[in-house]
């Protein structure tokens, strides 16, 4: 590969690289590798140029083949263990074909592909990706279907592990990946979370492969999700920062995001109707932006308030980055039907707290107080129809700064008056910092 330098005077220094292609002049085949998720294959196929190609399918036995013109495999390149382990696939076999290189995944059952190229960014070149997507007809008989809603369920909250597959995230000292260590910490925030009664959790990505930020949220929506919980390790420039924080959205972002939810008509309906019962598909547009708008800031409101308990109970087992939840405009968080915080457990950029980050001990530690965090929010603040919010016995409340007691009595579903006969309460005066107990309904 070669590199050339060309000064602008006055400006800058920029680096170009030209492609490496073989002594034909073909464009070289430099690496294969694939993921797995749910719902399709990924094969990814690096290659020096922009790979310019056409693709088929075949049965008897089923086949996707795709043709890559002017190209060439490097000679070293093993593609046998490519395919191990993959869901439908027998192997992925390639040939030279004339000019062109022929890739054939030979499958088990019928794929409906879509290969597609994408430009060099970060430390990836070109790539050509394959995504094999499995059809209806090759879905497990026996999986988990969606079951009407209960009218006593459990608390469900959708824990997002970052980044994954072809996005790595922050890469730290030792080659420590961001991907790796937050998925390791989300399993272990779903299993502590699962443990409390009144409380289910669920993963948004179960293993190495890449979901889109809409996908994401998309995912939590159609398990109707309470809560939506992103997980990352931070990466800074200078390896010195350390530190956990949260993040909710700004508002900033959320007066923008409900634009562009609003330009998306088709997709209305799903915005409030996927957890709530409100649909804004009939809607005129003005009343439609009063909704979401009233939604977004509830949810804000309510995210806020989670992130702060995230907060308290991560600084008592790690360093925090910021003592107070923080505000930025991070497009998972961007879902106006359900409170949303990104959590930050740690700057992997960091050599000691990457070193942290990935042992289990500490992580086990993490993943219990942002666990007890949520886990305190929801008891407060209880989702209407959960048992939780249906619970037969007494729960303390700690008064903060702007409560009042039809405040209180709203949000635990009782009467001003009870809360007043069991607390020996006079008149509507409470101090902050009083312990209020919720009498049982």
């Amino acid at each position: 590969m070669l590199r050339f330098w060309i000064v602008i005077p006055g400006l800058l220094l920029v680096s170009t690289v030209l492609p490496a292609r073989d002594a034909h002049g073909a464009n070289q085949i430099q690496g294969l590798r694939s993921h797995e998720a749910p719902e399709y294959i990924r094969i990814v196929v690096d290659t020096s140029d922009v790979a310019k190609f056409k693709y088929f399918t075949l049965t008897n036995p089923h086949r996707v083949v795709v043709d890559i013109k002017n190209a060439r495999i490097r000679q070293s390149l093993d593609m046998s263990q490519v395919a191990t382990g993959l869901t439908g696939v027998r192997g992925i076999r390639g040939a030279v074909r004339g000019e062109d290189y022929r890739l054939v995944v030979d499958a088990n059952v019928v794929f409906k592909p879509k290969p597609f190229t994408l430009k060099p960014i970060a430390s990836y070149g070109n790539r050509l990706v394959l995504d094999l997507f499995f059809t209806d007809a090759n879905r497990d008989a026996d999986q988990p279907r969606e079951e009407p809603e209960e009218p006593d369920r459990d608390v469900r909250i959708a824990i997002d592990a970052g980044h994954g597959g072809e996005d790595p995230g922050a890469l730290g000292p030792g080659r420590t990946l961001e991907k790796t260590v937050v998925l390791q910490i989300a399993r272990k925030i779903v299993d502590r979370l699962k443990a409390k009664p009144g409380i289910d959790a669920f993963l948004i990505r179960t293993g190495d492969y890449y979901l889109g930020h809409r996908k994401r949220t998309q995912l939590a929506r159609d398990k109707r999700a309470d809560l939506f919980v992103s997980i990352h390790a931070d990466a800074f420039k200078q390896a010195s920062v350390s530190g956990a924080s949260v993040y909710t959205l700004s508002e900033r972002g959320a007066s923008s995001e409900t634009a562009k939810w609003l330009a998306e008509r088709e997709n209305q309906s799903d915005l409030l109707g996927g957890v709530g019962t409100v649909s804004l598909s009939d809607r005129d547009p003005v009343v439609a932006q009063v909704i979401l708008d009233l939604s977004m800031n509830g949810n804000r409101s309510q995210s806020i308030q989670v992130g702060e308990a995230v907060l308290k109970n991560m600084g008592r087992v790690t360093k925090l980055h910021k003592k107070q939840v923080e505000q930025a405009a991070f497009l998972v968080l961007k879902s106006p039907d359900m409170p949303s915080i990104l959590v930050e457990t740690g700057f992997i950029s960091n050599p000691r707290e990457a070193k942290r980050l990935s042992q289990r001990d500490h992580q086990q530690r993490v993943a219990s107080a942002i666990a007890t965090g949520i886990a305190e929010f929801m008891q407060e603040n209880p989702p209407p129809g959960t048992r939780l919010a249906n619970r037969s016995e007494e729960v303390n409340h700690q008064v903060a700064k702007g409560d009042t007691l039809s405040e209180i009595a709203l949000r635990y579903g009782v009467t001003a008056s009870a809360l007043k006969v069991r607390n020996r309460i006079q008149g509507d005066r409470i101090r902050v910092g009083q312990t209020i107990v919720i009498p049982r309904r």
